[in-house]
């Protein structure tokens, strides 16, 4: 998930059920929030769960919806994320790709303040009497 123009959070899924997406969605954001998706059915219920739900019909050859919808900023950090998993790595096992997602994650949530990327990660890692 990604606010517009804010942070992303990632969390690996087992599938993209209905019943699998909307606790998740629930948990992270705030009822009356425009959600931007693309068709997927399981998203078809948010309009009922308290959400405006604005739809990209990527199908129709669609990138932003009639209503301005776009999924493009998401997009995006998937593009970049696996570009730098394949630039980097070759390949992510499923065991791991939590761990990869929330580093990536970390790192674009901190893409417009580059001077505290690191200092948060020594501050997060380090024994105290290491600092």
């Amino acid at each position: 998930m990604l606010e517009r123009g804010g942070q992303v959070m990632t969390k690996i899924v087992p599938d993209v059920r209905r019943a699998t997406l909307l606790p998740a969605i629930k948990l992270n954001v705030r009822k009356g929030t425009t959600v931007h998706t693309d068709y997927l059915h399981s998203y078809h219920v948010l309009k009922n769960e308290g959400y405006t739900h604005t739809k990209v019909n990527h199908n129709a050859g669609e990138y932003v919806g009639k209503d301005g919808a776009s999924v493009n900023a998401i997009e995006n950090f998937w593009r970049h994320l696996k570009c730098s998993i394949n630039g980097t790595h070759t390949s992510v096992s499923p065991k791991y790709l939590g761990l990869y997602t929330k580093e990536f994650e970390y790192r674009f949530n901190r893409r417009h303040r580059p001077e505290t990327m690191f200092a948060e990660l020594l501050t997060t890692f380090l024994p105290l009497n290491a600092k």
